[in-house]
């Protein structure tokens, strides 16, 4: 097969955006409070990547009802944090069964929102699909099978692409097929955390990746759609988008070590 990561990773700009974002990362994984406090920085940083996912799909809130009480019961918060409650449990799965993950972060995703039947089932013809970035007409049921066994069999096989690559082309296949209808962007920005893990690019899930696109929502959807025209520009365009993303997710989790340090 071949490495179609691996050419994505070869466009023009591609290289320097995945090195500035990498050298974000590994400032990040430097800082001497990991060393026995990094469990509180991960669960700090799912709570803020779920509060940013939500955010994403429209629904904003802050991290003091997150934390305070029963929280808000709206499905799109309750939806995001149990996608980031259990994304650790899932990395292991990740590689060898893609499409039984995707299933499973639908499951958790949308429990509160869609009949029992449909979760974890890609949509059918005529279902409605919930467009909150405004991308319009989603691709159909047939062209969405087609391409996440396409996805399936690339993350199945080995390649030569870092992994922001593979985690840029991930978020972005899955939100263009918006393949169940609801929770579609949560899935996919757990799926791009999900693969920083499980790729070795930040093992202990210390970054929230969504922090990022949160950061940079002004810019998220038009980058989403650059990529989903399919040329070569487009598509460098939101890897270096996810990219910056990444690095501004280390930023704010570097921020809550130094949080941690001052007590």
């Amino acid at each position: 097969m071949t490495d179609a990561f691996a050419q994505v990773a070869a466009l023009p700009g591609v290289d320097a955006a995945v090195a500035d974002a990498r050298k974000a990362v590994d400032r990040l994984l430097g800082h001497r409070i990991l060393r026995r406090r990094s469990a509180e920085v991960s669960t700090e940083s799912a709570l803020r990547g779920a509060r940013a996912s939500a955010a994403l799909e429209g629904v904003p809130v802050t991290l003091d009802d997150l934390r305070g009480g029963e929280g808000p019961t709206d499905p799109v918060i309750q939806g995001a944090l149990r996608v980031s409650a259990e994304l650790g449990s899932l990395a292991e799965t990740w590689r060898q069964a893609p499409r039984q993950v995707l299933a499973r972060l639908h499951v958790l995703a949308a429990a509160d929102a869609v009949d029992d039947a449909d979760l974890g089932r890609p949509r059918g013809e005529g279902q409605d699909v919930k467009d909150v970035l405004d991308l319009g007409e989603p691709p159909s049921p047939a062209e969405v099978a087609s391409r996440l066994d396409m996805l399936s069999g690339l993350l199945t096989s080995p390649t030569k692409a870092p992994a922001i690559v593979v985690a840029a082309v991930v978020h972005g296949e899955l939100l263009t097929l918006r393949p169940f209808g609801w929770g579609d962007g949560i899935v996919a920005r757990a799926a791009q955390r999900l693969t920083l893990v499980e790729r070795g690019l930040d093992p202990k899930s210390l970054t929230a990746p969504e922090v990022g696109h949160a950061e940079l929502a002004d810019h998220y959807a038009d980058a989403l759609r650059a990529y989903a025209t399919g040329t070569p520009e487009g598509v460098a365009t939101w890897i270096g988008h996810c990219a910056e993303a990444t690095a501004a997710a280390a930023r704010d989790s570097q921020a809550i070590c130094e949080a941690f340090m001052r007590g």
